[in-house]
């Protein structure tokens, strides 16, 4: 009988809470707040908080806080909107900062 090998998951590092999919990574070379972020296509377990103005490092973006549902953690946020064209794409995708998360081939820092 085989294993079965179910989906490589990303949880919060406080709490566990399952918050990202493996499959959902955009790409690894974000810059968060605190380090190190991946870009994703989906989040889970997450509550969005109230949508502001920032200046991040690619120019002026409508972003909101993400949350892990269970502990509350700040893991990231989410593009809401980004003023410049070439940052589209960034649009509805979310950042959750490495140190904020943990998957099964490393710990938390």
């Amino acid at each position: 009988m085989e294993n079965f090998v179910g989906p490589r998951l990303y949880s919060c590092c406080a709490c566990r809470n399952n918050v990202a999919l493996h499959d959902d990574i955009i790409s690894k070379a974000f810059q968060g707040k605190n380090g190190r972020a991946f870009l994703f296509s989906h989040a889970m377990n997450i509550v969005i908080g109230p949508k502001e103005d920032r200046q991040l490092m690619t120019g002026l973006h409508t972003v909101a806080d993400v949350h892990c549902s269970d502990c509350h953690e700040v893991l990231g946020w989410k593009y809401e909107r980004a003023y410049e064209e070439t940052q589209k794409y960034k649009e509805g995708k979310f950042i959750l900062e490495k140190l904020k998360i943990v998957n099964d081939e490393w710990q938390c820092s």
